[in-house]
């Protein structure tokens, strides 16, 4: 029998304390737990949407009703800009730490001289799509010929929709724009147009079959506009080493709150319903639905992974249609350095 100060006892014991420590320092470093850590210094976040709330922001509003954010030692406000163009500003001159955005106005803001950069996808494809009504009779692009077209105002909306005339083989002299504002399913309703281009699919497509008015749509990526990331999160360059530890913990608790989106979706919108009661819940949860899916990356990526290889795609499009320039490239647009797991 070994006495206990048996040296050989002793041995095993350490070695049984050093296997149980690197098991635990393995599992560690596996699964979420990268995404889960809790910043030094301020842990307040100002985050500034895009637009009004809505289910394409279902996922903060998740994470911010479960507790996520909480957990991870933050303290989130979300704010919603009285116009949808200056989130970016705001974000570049430090009024808000974080900000909803989108790919082309990523880029277009840093061609500006904005120091602002995609820091995950939050809509990883694109929504803006050419949307009509059966009496329009446009089934494809090249329908469009002859017929009006509402949109947004927007120039790269007007840059979309010449590239779906050239692909589709139409003179874009045949088609009449018109700017109709953010009334675009107003417009198509009254006639004023007959087809639009700046709606989204799963919003205004979704809030027209909700009517019982079956829409016609094409999205821009399928009509031969390249793929881009339809809805981003967004940090000043100059946070990207002061605040990582701070993004990194946001975007960890956000995946949260979005996997709780997809795994008890009724649960989860009353997040964005009980935080915006004006919001027409039926169209908000049908919204959802089809949205769902682009929440997430494909090919087993981080939560908010952006593709290189689109970036650099869509940045030339950009280029080429003169929406861009000074811009050589997508580099430094975007990051994927702060998402779960990445960078580390």
């Amino acid at each position: 029998m070994e006495s206990k100060g048996d040296p050989t006892r002793m041995t095993r014991w350490l070695a049984a304390v050093i296997a149980l420590v690197a098991i635990l320092s393995l599992a560690a470093g596996c699964g979420e737990k990268k995404d889960v850590l809790e910043p030094k210094g301020s842990k307040d976040v100002d985050l500034m949407l895009d637009f009004f709330p809505n289910a394409d922001h279902a996922g903060l509003y998740a994470a911010q009703a479960e507790g996520d954010f909480r957990d991870a030692g933050l303290k989130v406000k979300i704010r919603q800009p009285a116009d949808p163009s200056t989130p970016l500003k705001q974000l570049a001159a430090g009024r808000v730490d974080l900000a909803i955005s989108y790919e082309p106005e990523v880029l277009r803001a840093r061609d500006k001289g904005l120091k602002v950069v995609a820091i995950g996808a939050i809509v990883n494809k694109p929504l803006t799509s050419i949307i009509s009504l059966p009496k329009g009779k446009i089934r494809r692009p090249a329908d469009l010929q002859g017929k009006k077209v509402g949109t947004a105002g927007i120039d790269y909306q007007t840059a979309y929709l010449g590239t779906i005339l050239v692909e589709a083989g139409v003179n874009p002299n045949k088609v009449k724009q018109r700017n109709v504002g953010f009334n675009l399913n107003p417009a198509l309703l009254t006639g004023k147009v007959d087809a639009t281009l700046g709606g989204y699919w799963n919003y205004e497509g979704t809030e027209l079959k909700l009517a019982g008015r079956k829409p016609r749509i094409i999205p821009v990526n399928r009509a031969g506009v390249p793929t881009y990331d339809e809805l981003v999160l967004v940090a000043n360059e100059d946070a990207l080493d002061r605040d990582r530890d701070k993004i990194r913990a946001f975007i960890g608790a956000l995946s949260r709150g979005t996997r709780t989106l997809r795994s008890s979706p009724d649960r989860a919108v009353e997040g964005l319903l009980q935080a915006n009661p004006d919001l027409d819940a039926k169209l908000q949860r049908a919204a959802l639905k089809v949205t769902l899916p682009l929440f997430f990356p494909p090919d087993h990526k981080p939560f908010g992974y952006q593709d290189p290889a689109a970036w650099e795609e869509f940045s030339g499009w950009m280029r080429d249609n003169h929406l861009l320039r000074k811009t050589q490239s997508a580099k430094g647009a975007f990051t994927n350095e702060l998402l779960p797991g990445s960078g580390l």
